[in-house]
């Protein structure tokens, strides 16, 4: 037998080895593409889903004693969506119990330079604990805060 002779396996291994990685590059190339289609093309969703403004609901400012000796009396409005004013039917809103405690828990910790120096810092976290506590099955009921009074003795 001759050893100059190629057998016919050799010869259809080479086609089917280019055919396999082009498979896999075309599915890699298919992958990314929809990939990025989803990315693209699936932000107006999350425009829609954003909560609508329902109303506003101001408390009556408190006085909180602070951690270093002190007091801050804080007075905010509590922005709610639509969903907590009734869908936008009247009525509705949001009372204001969960949001007076979430005021003296982040408040009552902090010291007096930390109320006159980290005030948007206490802000965030004042807000992001309030939408907590008004978030009812996913569903934020308040959307914000905005302070009314803030004043340090």
């Amino acid at each position: 037998m001759s050893t100059d002779k190629k057998t016919e396996t050799d010869d259809d291994a080479a086609p089917k080895g280019k055919n396999k990685t082009m498979l896999i590059i075309g599915m890699a190339v298919l992958a990314v593409a929809g990939a990025a289609y989803f990315f693209l093309f699936s932000g107006g969703d999350a425009e829609a889903a954003a909560p609508q403004h329902g109303g506003y609901t101001a408390l009556e400012p408190i006085a909180v004693n602070l951690a270093g000796g002190g007091y801050l009396k804080i007075g905010i409005t509590l922005d709610y969506t639509a969903a907590a004013a009734g869908g936008g039917h009247g009525g509705g809103g949001v009372d204001g119990a969960k949001a007076y405690d979430a005021i003296i828990s982040t408040f009552s910790q902090a010291n007096p330079a930390d109320v006159t120096g980290a005030r948007d810092a206490l802000k965030a976290a004042l807000e992001q604990k309030i939408i907590e506590k008004y978030t009812e099955d996913g569903v934020p009921m308040v959307m914000g805060i905005y302070y009314t009074e803030y004043v340090t003795q």
